[in-house]
């Protein structure tokens, strides 16, 4: 029975713990005038920010920080709204090969976290008057094996 148990102790961990908003800003600079104005073709300016850091042995906070530019490309790309969202999680990460930790903070870490994050921004641009802004999906698989091609280029 002891041996059983010693195995469950090292058995890997990965679960989220604790989701927060870390910091979050709407802007809607151009309202009321941006609200009658007819055909708003959106253009979204997006950019995509992830980030870790350890916590304790073994406890990580993984942050996507997006920020999202909202023009309307019949009035000459005026701005609509400006999403600023610092989204953020602590994950118990226990047992983890070292060799596999990366991977999990830049991909799986990411995958739990963005549905929730797609929905705050969503929210906070109806709250603001606006149809909800809906982020596509991201292939956090791939951007993290193009960071790491970038960086084998670089060593």
């Amino acid at each position: 029975m002891t041996e059983e148990k010693a195995k469950q102790e090292e058995a890997p961990v990965f679960r989220m713990q604790k989701m927060y908003i870390k910091d979050l800003s709407f802007e809607n600079p151009n309202a009321p005038v941006i609200f009658l104005a007819q055909g708003q073709e959106p253009k979204v300016d997006f950019n995509l920010q992830l980030g870790n850091k350890k916590i304790d042995d073994d406890h990580y906070e993984v942050t996507i920080s997006i920020t999202a530019k909202i023009l309307d490309q019949k009035a000459d790309d005026t701005v609509m709204f400006v999403v600023e969202l610092e989204h953020a999680a602590v994950f118990l990460l226990k047992n983890i090969p070292a060799e596999h930790l990366l991977r999990v903070m830049a991909v799986d870490c990411p995958l739990m976290l963005f549905p929730f994050t797609r929905q705050i921004a969503s929210q906070v641009s109806v709250d603001g008057g606006f149809m909800p802004f809906l982020m596509e999906p991201i292939n956090f698989v791939a951007l993290y094996e193009n960071a790491q091609q970038e960086k084998g280029k670089e060593n």
